[in-house]
Formats: structure tokens, sequence, C-alpha cells
């Protein structure tokens, strides 16, 4: 009599390992911000540090006087990847990514964190690589589209924005 006890908890078990796989895969799928969009969820295995406000000052350019002509706010999300590469997350006042970096032993999926922004991305690369050949750093600037990576196995950078929608103020050395 214990024997069909035992099986049928051992079906049970196994279907539940089944299902809690299953959702470990959907969970496990990358969540990352998209440039021109949403901030990312952190996906799984990721830790989310906490967010800064950052407001800069712009200044008004020939002015004989330097004084600042508006205040842009700007956040600063920074996830911590289960990978360990840490990407910063550049959000607009109104919550829209605006600029993304990040660094660590592995390079992000750029396809989620560029998004519709990725085929102008790999045309820029497919250039880049046909004139001085496929290996170093990646500098593919676009008017609507910067991306800068590089690095060397274990260590990588990068960051990529776009430039009109850096806020008032705000440069492209900002993103980091």
């Amino acid at each position: 009599m214990k024997a069909p006890k035992q099986s049928r908890h051992g079906h049970l078990v196994s279907a539940l390992a089944f299902v809690a796989g299953a959702l470990s895969v959907c969970a496990a799928a990358p969540a990352y911000a998209v440039l021109g969009g949403e901030p990312m969820n952190a996906p799984q295995g990721a830790t989310a540090e906490s967010t800064k406000a950052v407001a800069r000052a712009a200044v008004a350019s020939g002015a004989s006087n330097a004084s600042a002509t508006s205040a842009s706010n700007y956040t600063v999300r920074s996830t911590t990847l289960a990978s360990g590469t840490i990407v910063n997350e550049y959000l607009s006042a109104q919550g829209v990514v605006f600029g993304i970096a990040w660094h660590g032993p592995r390079v992000p999926d750029l396809a989620s964190l560029l998004g519709n922004y990725f085929p102008q991305y790999q045309q820029g690369l497919k250039a880049q690589r046909a004139a001085r050949g496929g290996r170093g750093p990646v500098s593919v600037q676009g008017s609507g589209l910067v991306v800068e990576s590089g690095g060397h196995m274990g260590s990588f950078a990068g960051s990529a924005y776009l430039p009109q929608s850096l806020p008032a103020g705000v440069s492209a050395s900002d993103i980091q």
C-alpha cells in the first residue's frame, strides 16, 4: 500500500518541479530598459540599487553672464544583473530612458537594451567592422543613436544614448 502513495507523491513532486522549472525559465527572460522607453524591471537574480535623482542646470551659451536658464531633472537607476554586470539607466523627468551605461564581466543583451534602435546599432557596427576589422572597441555614432562599448574578457563597459533626448544641461559624459 505504501508504494502507490510514494508513487503518487513522486508524480506530484515531479509535476511541481516541472511547473517551477517552467516558471523560472519564463522569469529568467531578459527584462531590460529599452532605450527611448520605460525603465527595466529587475530580471531574476538581479538586485536593484537605490534610485538617485540628479538635478542639472543648463548654462546659456553665448551669454556674457553665465547663468542657469533651466534646471533639468533626471534619475539614475542602477541594477546589478546576476552576471555581476551593473546597468545604469538614465531616465528623464517623464520616466523615459534616454541613456544606458553598463560595466562588468559580461556585455548585457544589447538587443533588449536598445530595443527599436538595435537595427541602427547593427548597421553602424557592420560599417565599422568593414572599415577596420572585426575586433576592438565599438563606436557607433549616428544622429539618433550613440553607442560606445569595449573591454576584454571579464571586464566590459559601454554606454548608449539618444542625443536628441538628452535633457537640457546633460552631456554624453554624464552617462556612465
